[in-house]
């Protein structure tokens, strides 16, 4: 790898790193028994860090163990550390930063782009860092002995996460180098038709050509009553794999999931109501055993469990890192409710009803009834994932979604929190005070439509069994996109998941997208979240809050192009690949709704031009014609025409991933790094510990929550 290319996977030098405020909303929690549920959940969500650490890459376990290791070695005193070892300044702030950004991504691979980095300082000064005691030395020869090591660029090396047999780096498939996309399509229709999800599974190949799923459990050998598959514990494979065996393995992270089993049911103890303590029962259950119906019916009893205090929920839940778009990954969080802001999402969640029709399809695209869900403002207490995101939308199961409903949340402390002299590179100085001062409030209403409208909206047509089908058969709906009466469905068995496979993450978040950018444009939404009277008027406070939200969306599209490898076409992270589509539908929108603006050849001068009369005649227009075919294609589980569609609007031509990609990566903005408190349990009395939003606070902060 050429130093050019090398420079884009340094850390970040400095990170932005800013502290998660959450004390005065854990001051205003009185009640002792709720403090030790949330501190008995935030336990049972960062007891599973090492399991996210393993789903990141073989090296991201030992190079926590060795930052862990070295703090514990000096006791927090890393200057000490480094006039021990000889190492200079500079090289002990590179280390620093390095550590900081690793246990903000939980792992060397970023959370949002799933890029590897490295460190800025030489290898021989982290080196030297880690010769301080035997075991900083292990942790450093085990980080540099297993996967790709700390500090290596090779393109053998594998960059970037995805399939081996693209040379990418992957540990939901380990130990596997020759397992192929094709292969791991196979056993995931075979397992299919068994009934068995995937979702805390990793899949192995051996040296025989025969496989192993690994299943996470806190047991190597359940009982059977508690197995979704009962005492099954292997199959002969057929169809392209016939000949082959299939072993199910239990007790993948064992330990962990052991710990956090125990910690749910110390949880348990301090539940609020029976919704709750049955939740956490079968929270135990699944963690213990590996069932994942046991999950699936934790979240149809979390969904029920309306308006808590405290919002909690944990497992394998996102499968964006997973190349096959349907292994989760570990994540967690406690988080407590902002009534203030809540009681605005609850006036959206009223209006929903009403909303939904405004959307480019109809009712028989539409679920028979909208299931009101729990919409919340929430305070994050804490949140162990890869990268704390700002709304969430669950459960991710479609059949308890459509029949049961699902919860919205927007993250109240992540958005708002701020680095310091934070720069907006891209936005014209004509723009930039309503830019600056709107952006805030218009993601909050992106966020909000996103998750309750986007994730929330929408049926799938299915033969839910042989022969029955949720729709009229004998009179099939009529697709707005094609005229005429729809020929595909979701047969029995498959979800959205395992028809649209690797793209389906992207997709989908991309459609939720596109209903947030078309359902901001209405004013009496904006009022709802107290924008504006209600009056179509794009110069008054909504007006702004309309315009900053078109701009952030063009923006995000445009610097979306980070996340999108020149070298193997591929793009890395889902919510920026949909942005980047949205980007190229403002474009095409025409009468120079949106266009890039520079005058030098290098694009040093780029910037965004977006004209704020046109958004409702112009903008809105082209992402409903574009969210329509999204929302249809996917409802029928036509998964050629959504591939087609969405593969095209996301290419990059030479022009996109060279050039304008050039001057992105010259402009980059870190990503922000959050330091979460801890909860201590003192006897009957659980307190809060913050950290300072330093590089060193973040460390001590992950030191002291390490169990």
């Amino acid at each position: 790898m050429d130093d050019k290319v090398k420079q884009h996977y340094l850390a970040d030098s400095p990170p932005s790193v800013v502290r998660l405020e959450i004390k005065t909303h854990f001051d205003n929690l009185k009640d002792a028994k709720l403090r030790k549920y949330a501190h008995y959940m935030s336990r049972a969500a960062f007891e599973g860090t090492r399991i996210t650490l393993r789903q990141v890459s073989p090296e991201s376990e030992p190079i926590y163990d060795l930052i862990v290791e070295l703090h514990r070695t000096c006791n927090g005193d890393w200057t000490d550390l480094a006039r021990r070892t000889n190492v200079s300044d500079e090289h002990l702030r590179y280390f620093l930063e390095y550590a900081a950004q690793f246990l903000g991504n939980c792992g060397n691979y970023k959370g949002f782009g799933d890029s590897k980095f490295i460190p800025r300082l030489p290898v021989e000064a982290f080196q030297a860092l880690a010769s301080a005691s035997p075991q900083t030395k292990d942790a450093f020869n085990r980080a540099n002995s297993t996967g790709g090591g700390i500090y290596e660029t090779d393109v053998q090396s594998r960059m970037h996460l995805g399939y081996a047999e693209g040379n990418h780096m992957t540990t939901y498939y380990p130990d596997s180098p020759s397992i192929t996309k094709e292969e791991i399509t196979a056993v995931g229709d075979f397992l299919e038709q068994k009934g068995l999800p995937l979702e805390n599974t990793r899949l192995k190949k051996t040296e025989t050509g025969d496989f192993e799923l690994l299943i996470a459990s806190g047991v190597s050998s359940p009982p059977a009553r508690d197995r979704d598959l009962g005492d099954v514990d292997s199959f002969d494979l057929d169809g392209k794999l016939k000949g082959h065996k299939l072993r199910l393995l239990f007790g993948d992270h064992r330990e962990e999931m052991a710990k956090v089993a125990h910690s749910i049911k110390q949880a348990s103890l301090h539940a609020a109501n029976d919704n709750q303590k049955r939740m956490l029962d079968a929270y135990a259950l699944s963690f213990g055993s590996g069932s994942i119906e046991a999950f699936k019916e934790s979240q149809r009893i979390w969904v029920k469990d309306q308006k808590p205090v405290l919002e909690t929920n944990l497992g394998f839940v996102e499968t964006y890192r997973d190349p096959h778009g349907v292994r989760g990954e570990w994540e967690g969080f406690v988080a407590l409710v902002n009534l203030e802001r809540t009681r605005a999402f609850g006036k959206l969640v009223d209006g929903a009803e009403t909303m939904i029709p405004k959307l480019p399809w109809g009712k028989e695209f539409e679920k028979d009834k909208f299931l009101s869900p729990d919409f919340t403002s929430l305070e994050v207490l804490s949140f162990q994932c890869s990268g704390l995101p700002a709304g969430i939308n669950l459960p991710n199961y479609d059949d308890i979604r459509q029949t049961l409903g699902f919860k919205n949340v927007s993250l109240g402390n992540v958005l708002s929190a701020k680095a310091p002299n934070e720069p907006i590179p891209f936005i014209a100085d004509k723009d930039l005070r309503v830019y600056s001062e709107n952006r805030d409030a218009a993601f909050e209403v992106q966020v909000g439509i996103h998750e309750l409208l986007g994730h929330g909206t929408g049926k799938l047509l299915q033969e839910t069994s042989p022969g029955q089908y949720n729709f009229d058969i004998s009179n099939p709906p009529v697709s707005p996109v094609t005229n005429k009466p729809v020929t595909t469905w979701y047969k029995p068995g498959q979800t959205w998941g395992s028809v649209f496979g690797a793209v389906s993450s992207s997709y989908e978040e991309c459609r939720a997208e596109c209903v947030a950018m078309v359902l901001s444009c209405d004013f009496e939404i904006l009022k709802l979240f107290g924008f504006g009277d209600g009056q179509v008027d794009l110069t008054n406070d909504a007006g702004d809050v309309l315009f900053a939200g078109y701009l952030s969306m063009a923006r995000a599209g445009l610097v979306a192009l980070e996340f999108w490898d020149p070298k193997t076409q591929k793009w890395g992270q889902a919510h920026m690949q949909a942005r980047y589509s949205i980007l190229r539908t403002f474009l095409d929108a025409g009468d120079d709704f949106v266009k890039l603006s520079y005058s030098k050849p290098d694009l040093s001068d780029l910037e965004i031009h977006l004209d704020r009369s046109k958004i409702l005649s112009h903008g809105r227009p082209a992402v409903e014609k574009y969210l329509q075919k999204l929302h249809v294609y996917k409802s029928t589980a036509d998964f050629d025409s959504g591939k087609k569609l969405y593969e095209e609007i996301t290419s990059v031509d030479a022009w996109w991933g060279k050039e304008v990609r050039e001057v992105v990566l010259k402009n980059k903005v870190p990503r922000k790094i959050f330091v979460q408190a801890n909860t201590i349990l003192n006897g009957d009395e659980v307190t809060l510990k913050e950290y300072e939003p330093t590089l060193e606070g973040i460390i001590q902060s992950y030191v002291e929550r390490d169990v």
